[in-house]
């Protein structure tokens, strides 16, 4: 197998586990869905897979490095993260019920229900303001790949890995929005928002108990 190939599987298969487990993106594409309906979970879908991209490239350029060894700049992005995971779950704790049947599909309702610069920022904010990516990427990019291996190369494997995101995740937001879905979440829309606020600030403030390694 060609070294550039052994890596990307290498890479991807880490990264697999990191795609499902449950976290502030899963919830947030879980609540687009639910609540703004099929268009703006895709949008917010894309918006998560772009903020990976950012992750990578400081990455490669060596910018973690420096946010890893430095307790100033963690507790920036720490600390902006836990600001706006707290935000979003006030936010959708005081939302009020949404008749989510009108808001599926690509509506004229949906459209006005949520921007796409909206729902394509929530997605964006709410991985790039995620201190543990920083480590996450270091780490698996310094274990798996060579320092040898060059820069296109690595850009490469980085738009592989977020692709694969985008896919689960526009197919998280598909499921959520199936008719029997909508039709079982039609009259919960506001518990839901309840139980995906309470998640948010749960989140944020674990986040908040994080330290730097």
């Amino acid at each position: 197998m060609h070294p550039y190939l052994f890596e990307l599987a290498s890479l991807m298969a880490i990264f697999a586990f990191a795609i499902v487990s449950p976290g502030a993106d899963l919830a947030m594409v879980m609540r687009q869905s639910l609540i703004h309906g099929r268009r703006s979970a895709i949008i917010t879908s894309f918006g998560i897979g772009t903020s990976l991209m950012f992750h990578v490239t400081y990455t490669i350029l060596g910018l973690g490095l420096i946010i890893s060894q430095s307790i100033y700049l963690f507790n920036i992005v720490k600390w902006c993260g836990v600001a706006y995971l707290i935000y979003i779950g006030i936010k959708a704790l005081r939302a009020g019920k949404t008749d989510m049947t009108e808001l599926t599909g690509d509506t004229d309702a949906a459209h006005k229900a949520q921007s796409a610069f909206k729902a394509f920022g929530l997605g964006f904010a709410a991985n790039a303001l995620n201190p543990k990516a920083v480590f996450f990427f270091l780490s698996i990019f310094s274990t798996v790949v060579s320092a040898h291996t060059p820069i296109p190369v690595k850009f490469g494997y980085g738009l592989v890995m977020a692709s694969c995101l985008i896919l689960w995740f526009v197919g998280v937001s598909l499921f959520m929005t199936t008719p029997k879905m909508r039709a079982a979440f039609s009259r919960m829309s506001q518990w839901i928002d309840r139980a995906s606020g309470l998640v948010f600030i749960a989140l944020g403030l674990k986040l908040a108990t994080e330290k730097a390694v």
